[in-house]
């Protein structure tokens, strides 16, 4: 049976339920799913560019009420903002420049979680940036919600 958090991934941060089953079968094998060696394991969304650093691809998983829903992954395995290389940084917003010139964003957010998924409430524990722009011009629009952290009672 599959832990529910481990080095690598915290089935209980997950939101849909295809997305927990992927989870369980990913602690089962005790490895970082967005390690360049696995992502193509798991992750069945295409590689749409790859930097020196980073690899940018859209979510399996997007957030409800968005239009768009990238994942920008460290190429690397990390976990906290001091393992980024410094060079790293500016590919990453070198990169987000391109996706906002080529989707013409009007606009969106940016989220990256870092450290203890408990805190963090990453299902991934693996350095990566959200690039999120709301579906503003849906008739049911809602803002696009991204939690970080847990509540105490839900920690495992």
């Amino acid at each position: 049976m599959a832990q529910n958090k481990n080095d690598f991934i915290n089935v209980n941060n997950s939101r849909e339920k295809d997305q927990v089953e992927v989870m369980k079968k990913i602690a089962n094998e005790a490895h970082c799913p967005f390690c360049l060696e696995n992502l193509r394991l798991y992750h069945k969304k295409p590689i749409l560019k790859e930097g020196k650093f980073w690899v940018i691809t859209t979510n399996q998983w997007p957030y409800e009420h968005t239009k768009h829903h990238f994942l920008l992954i460290y190429k690397e395995h990390a976990t906290k903002l001091t393992d980024l290389e410094t060079e790293a940084g500016n590919e990453l917003f070198s990169m987000i420049k391109d996706l906002e010139k080529e989707y013409h964003f009007e606009g969106g957010g940016l989220a990256m979680r870092f450290g203890d998924t408990d805190f963090s409430a990453g299902t991934v524990n693996h350095l990566h940036v959200q690039l999120v722009v709301p579906d503003a011009m849906a008739k049911d629009f809602e803002p696009v919600k991204i939690k970080i952290g847990l509540q105490w009672e839900k920690r495992k």
